[in-house]
């Protein structure tokens, strides 16, 4: 008779464009694109792009990532790495499917695995933590 009011909890995605660079620890429950330039941690629920203009000093765990830029640091993803045309990584990767096309490039050690570590939900680590410093 009553129906429940569900909040719709829509994500938006975090670009850093072009021209831009950042620095720091960077956790989303969204998809995440790099047009410039950043340094630090990245942990993501979705998706991570490095576009062609794009390059990231950073160790990167996200659902899924697609490098067309530069990346140096390592990759962690339970899905898919594809590293594009004019793709380069330097650093190691431990992914669940590893595409590189013609001319791509990986400069370190590749571990696949069917299920690798999922990557956490940040809103459940975040009340995990709150949680354990009440209790």
């Amino acid at each position: 008779m009553f129906k429940q009011n569900k909040k719709i909890y829509q994500t938006t995605d975090t670009l850093i464009g072009q021209g831009s660079s950042a620095e720091g620890k960077l956790e989303c429950d969204a998809n995440l694109r790099i047009e410039g330039n950043f340094q630090g941690e990245i942990h993501c629920a979705g998706d991570v792009i490095v576009g062609e203009t794009g390059e990231a000093i950073s160790n990167i765990i996200a659902a899924n990532v697609i490098v067309a830029g530069k990346v140096s640091g390592d990759i962690s993803t339970q899905g898919r790495l594809t590293i594009t045309k004019n793709g380069k990584i330097v650093g190691n990767v431990h992914v669940n499917n590893l595409i590189i096309l013609e001319g791509g490039i990986l400069n370190g050690s590749s571990k696949m695995e069917n299920a690798p570590t999922p990557v956490p939900n940040i809103k459940e680590k975040k009340k995990k933590e709150v949680q354990s410093e009440a209790g």
